[in-house]
């Protein structure tokens, strides 16, 4: 299957400088060339057609095969929108609402306990009221993220081993209703494996697994025919890696194991993708839910899943950066300024661990993606290449 494509354009006819974007693919490729990352791939698109897509470096250091638009990139919680997409297409068809609490769909999550550390030792009390759906969709339920901090509970999520691969969606949503919770409900914003159990949901509610889920729903309809939680072999000559040893720490980069289908289909960091293939997700979300004549969600939904839904709740300060909120899977911008980083109010976007990143702007009716595999440059990367996509705006 031949993955569809998107209308391309002159970078003049869509209000964006060649000269500019050609300094863009400069700046990356310097950075490739001083061994940073092995290579790039940069989509941009504005008022539905795409203005600049390149390929930049090496698709394997190993072997320095080059990369390709159509290579294969694990794009971890890049995966987190998707499924927050699938969610949200049950919702229109009340399967449940926002407010209903976890426990109605997943049993083991009602009566929850809150780890709290009293003189030196922690106890489990009990929760002040349940995690609800909105919670899982906006990080709000008080889970956390084993690898973001040595907590207790993060301490209690390694010992689990919370992250194999070997197990299933509901083994491990299982075990997370067994831990104590890092925060009571509703009280903080705590990036977290809140979309996992959000994909197990998903398997609840619909009686098929997350995969049938969205390749049914989602990447089927899109024409997003790479996306999937593996990649089979006829395609194995498409997958974008890392460097064996990170260019400026030097420590080990090991990226999940995506050659094999796991039972584990993380909802929250399991899927790869190619750049086509997400920017028809993006054109989607853009257009306000529809793409090529067929429609994923209502425009009111999208606008209801890009709007903040924190209200100014507190939230770890180096993923929910200044001047953002965050919506139903996304973050969301609420002012032009504050932020170290350009852009709209109303933009929304997010990220994958390994650097892939993406950002919709509708009040400029832009969006950009740029995927890579060095998960020690992400931030690096993020902000360098949000910055001079704007600096190559002409109008």
């Amino acid at each position: 299957m031949t993955t569809p494509s998107l209308p391309f354009a002159a970078p003049e006819e869509v209000g964006l400088s060649p000269a500019r974007l050609k300094r863009l693919d400069d700046v990356l490729r310097g950075d490739i060339d001083r061994g940073l990352v092995p290579g790039a791939v940069a989509l941009v698109a504005r008022r539905g057609r795409i203005a600049h897509f390149e390929a930049l470096g090496a698709r394997d250091p190993a072997t320095e095969a080059p990369l390709h638009r159509d290579s294969i990139f694990r794009i971890y919680s890049m995966t987190k929108p998707i499924v927050s997409v699938a969610a949200m297409m049950l919702w229109e068809e009340g399967r449940f609402l926002i407010g209903d609490p976890v426990a109605r769909y997943l049993p083991d999550f009602a009566e929850m306990e809150v780890a709290v550390e009293r003189n030196g030792t922690i106890e489990r009390i009990p929760a002040e009221r349940e995690s609800t759906m909105q919670d899982l969709l906006r990080h709000t339920a008080g889970l956390t993220y084993e690898f973001r901090g040595n907590a207790p509970v993060q301490k209690l999520y390694m010992d689990a081993k919370i992250f194999r691969r070997n197990q299933t969606n509901a083994e491990q949503a299982a075990t997370l209703a067994r831990l104590p919770l890092m925060y009571q409900p509703g009280t903080r914003w705590e990036y977290s494996r809140a979309t996992d159990v959000l994909g197990r949901v998903i398997e609840v509610l619909t009686g098929e697994s997350l995969r049938e889920v969205l390749a049914e729903r989602i990447l089927k309809p899109l024409g997003m025919a790479d996306t999937d939680f593996s990649v089979p072999p006829s395609k194995h000559e498409r997958l974008a890696e890392a460097f064996a040893k990170d260019p400026e720490s030097g420590g080990a980069v090991q990226l999940l194991e995506v050659r094999q289908q796991p039972s584990f289909e993380s909802g929250g960091g399991g899927l790869v993708s190619t750049a086509m293939d997400y920017a028809r997700f993006l054109q989607m979300m853009l257009n306000g839910g529809t793409l090529d004549g067929t429609r994923l969600l209502s425009r009111k939904t999208v606008e209801y899943m890009t709007a903040d839904h924190l209200g100014g709740m507190p939230g770890t300060p180096d993923l929910l950066i200044p001047g953002y909120g965050f919506g139903l899977g996304f973050a969301v911008r609420l002012q032009a300024g504050l932020a170290q980083v350009p852009g709209s109010t109303g933009q929304y976007y997010w990220g994958g661990l390994a650097g892939t990143t993406f950002w919709v702007d509708p009040a400029e009716q832009l969006f950009a993606l740029l995927l890579i595999q060095g998960p020690g440059q992400r931030e690096y990367f993020r902000v360098l290449f949000r910055d001079l996509v704007y600096a190559a705006f002409a109008d």
